[in-house]
């Protein structure tokens, strides 16, 4: 049983705390925190891209799948590192339209070229058309 509030002039002392500010803080926090989380993520890997004079802007217009490849020749997907042997299940999960869907490729300019083929052939095995390889313009850094 509850025991009853003490009063003192016009006010009671409150005996419980209202919860409800912080609820809604905290799902506030955590929508924030699962929004930032891709993009603090793929701002972590350094991928050195090669440069060009001419960029396509229509693919970044797209839904794309971006692909990392950085120095060591890991793949990256979301952020997260794929195991070459797991490349085309991944692809395949994250490609819902495999014939308009483009899949971007950024590498490293100093990896292999080797890599970069091995991911073009795991996106061609799952069906994709258009292969990207993403570049930066001439003179940007």
């Amino acid at each position: 049983m509850k025991a009853p509030a003490k009063v003192l002039g016009k006010h009671r002392i409150m005996n419980e705390i209202n919860m409800i500010p912080f609820i809604d803080v905290s799902l506030v926090l955590l929508i924030i925190f699962m929004i930032m989380t891709p993009f603090l993520v793929r701002s972590q890997l350094k991928i050195n891209l090669p440069s060009t004079k001419k960029t396509d802007p229509e693919l970044t217009r797209k839904q794309t799948v971006q692909v990392q490849v950085d120095r060591a020749g890991t793949a990256y997907l979301n952020g997260m590192p794929v195991a070459p042997d797991l490349l085309e299940a991944r692809l395949r999960q994250l490609l819902s339209d495999p014939e308009h869907q483009p899949v971007v490729v950024e590498a490293d300019k100093d990896v292999p070229f080797q890599y970069v083929v091995t991911v073009m052939d795991a996106a061609k095995r799952v069906g994709a058309v258009k292969l990207a390889v993403c570049v930066k313009k001439q003179g940007s850094k």
